[in-house]
């Protein structure tokens, strides 16, 4: 879950810096006088220079990009996981559909989107769609529930991924959802038209890449919508 202020900041495509971002290898947006484009001390970064939505990040978590950690050789100070990891621990069927959700808000509520992964071996789908004005629940709920609708499959085994407590919640461990019934009733239907699906809680912002591009999805959305 992803709570941010939007302000639209639009570099131009080569302006970009190389940059390390909690361990990880990121480029960094700047001006033509080659300093970070910064606003309230965040700037925007992203993985990949191809992909076309950036994430604002505080400016103090960047480092020189020679003290980005190699690939295969992170050494976490906390028991943080990879998305293999995790894969490898729940024990994730090889032929399985993987979808890694988020949503965020601009207040709650505010101006919403939803981020989803769709992983299926080599193929991988992302899904970045503004929802209008939404609380952080319901981006939440909608992001696993528009990641759904888009399988075409139902004979798969499916697990999706959500750093939602809430979500989470309501749709498998009967928690009384008093707002959003409606929206949880439809969710479950989709559901049970599966006949193999789990919704498994993984923790936000711990080094699972996946989950982050879900977020970067979902905030990304918000700055198109508004």
């Amino acid at each position: 879950m992803t709570k941010i202020d939007v302000t639209k900041i639009d570099p131009p495509d080569n302006n970009w810096k190389r940059m390390s971002f909690k361990g990880n290898k990121v480029w960094v947006a700047t001006g033509p006088d080659g300093l970070f484009l910064e606003e309230k001390g965040k700037v925007l970064i992203k993985y990949n220079l191809k992909q076309d939505y950036e994430y604002w990040a505080k400016a103090e978590s960047l480092a020189p990009v020679e003290q980005a950690v190699p690939a295969g050789k992170k050494k976490a100070k906390a028991p943080e996981k990879s998305s293999k990891a995790v894969n490898s621990q729940l024990k994730i069927p090889d032929n399985c559909i993987q979808i890694y959700t988020d949503g965020a808000s601009s207040g709650n509520p505010g101006p919403a989107g939803i981020g989803a992964l769709l992983i299926y071996h080599e193929n991988r789908k992302e899904i970045s769609q503004s929802i209008g004005i939404a609380t952080n629940n319901v981006a939440e709920l909608s992001a696993i529930q528009i990641a759904i609708s888009h399988l075409k499959r139902h004979d798969l085994p499916v697990r999706i991924f959500s750093d939602s407590s809430y979500a989470i919640g309501v749709l498998t461990q009967n928690w009384k959802s008093q707002a959003n019934k409606e929206l949880v009733s439809e969710i479950k239907g989709s559901i049970q038209r599966f006949s193999d699906i789990e919704l498994i809680k993984v923790k936000g912002h711990a080094g699972i890449k996946e989950n982050e591009v879900a977020d970067f999805l979902a905030t990304s959305a918000i700055k198109k919508g508004i």
